[in-house]
């Protein structure tokens, strides 16, 4: 299977880093391209990946076409690239947020064009990744198994309605970042009654993953969890009553909110 990537940034990175690591794909099969060279020649000799002169060499190479440009230039793209879309027809694999398939078809001018929208979260990269699909109405089962299958390898996937992206990219896409500002919180905290930083966070980021992995294989919710840690009169509902004192939960939902707003503008 031959994979294109139109933009080389760190969500594509993210991905193509994961495949390889998981023996899904070998360097060899990727094509690659973007507006600065900087951004993925380098890169690609580091990979053993095919660097490609432009978008339109990207296509022609393809099966599958990863389109991973800032949502600014991705109809300008797609309108370059669009003669070799239609003579050559490869399934357009779009992680571009907040632009729809309708949208990407009217992009590249061909009504056929086999699209699959996706939304990724750099967990990929580690195998432990997060992914929403969306199949347009011209792509196959058997084209749609083959893309979920490739985020099937480097985490987990959830098909999903194009209308629930955005609260897919605050729950999954961005989440990624509040997760890691939560763990340093910890960390600090460590920091401040004596630990060195380097071990306060491997703490936090251990207690983190492993309530993670604590909360996928429960059968309580979440909240039955919390009830479980807490002791009557003791530490840990003294330090949740505190976080929520100062607004935890709703600091979260705002954050959320705010993410959900920005990703439908």
């Amino acid at each position: 299977m031959k994979l294109g990537f139109i933009g080389a940034g760190n969500m594509a990175k993210a991905i193509i880093n994961g495949l390889i690591a998981e023996q899904k794909i070998s360097g060899e099969d990727v094509y690659i391209h973007s507006a600065h060279k900087s951004s993925y020649e380098s890169y690609a000799k580091e990979k053993g990946l095919n660097p490609c002169e432009s978008n339109s060499d990207v296509v022609k190479n393809a099966e599958i076409v990863f389109l991973a440009v800032k949502p600014i230039v991705a109809k300008d793209v797609l309108e370059e690239v669009g003669t070799e879309f239609e003579r050559e027809n490869p399934v357009l694999v779009s992680m571009v947020t907040g632009v729809s398939i309708a949208e990407l078809v009217d992009a590249l001018h061909f009504p056929a064009a086999k699209i699959i929208r996706i939304m990724p979260n750099v967990n990929v990269e580690i195998g432990e990744g997060m992914t929403a699909l969306k199949a347009g109405e011209t792509v196959t089962e058997t084209e749609f198994s083959e893309v979920t299958d490739l985020f099937d390898s480097i985490g987990k996937t959830t098909e999903m309605e194009e209308k629930d992206f955005s609260t897919f990219v605050a729950l999954a896409g961005s989440s990624p970042a509040y997760v890691y500002l939560f763990i340093d919180a910890m960390s600090r905290s460590g920091v401040k009654y004596g630990l060195n930083k380097k071990q306060a966070t491997e703490i936090a980021a251990q207690a983190v993953l492993g309530s993670a992995m604590k909360v996928l294989e429960a059968s309580k919710s979440p909240m039955d969890l919390v009830d479980d840690v807490c002791s009557p009169g003791g530490t840990t509902v003294a330090g949740l009553l505190a976080m929520e004192e100062y607004g935890f939960t709703t600091s979260v939902i705002k954050g959320l909110d705010a993410t959900v707003a920005k990703d439908k503008k």
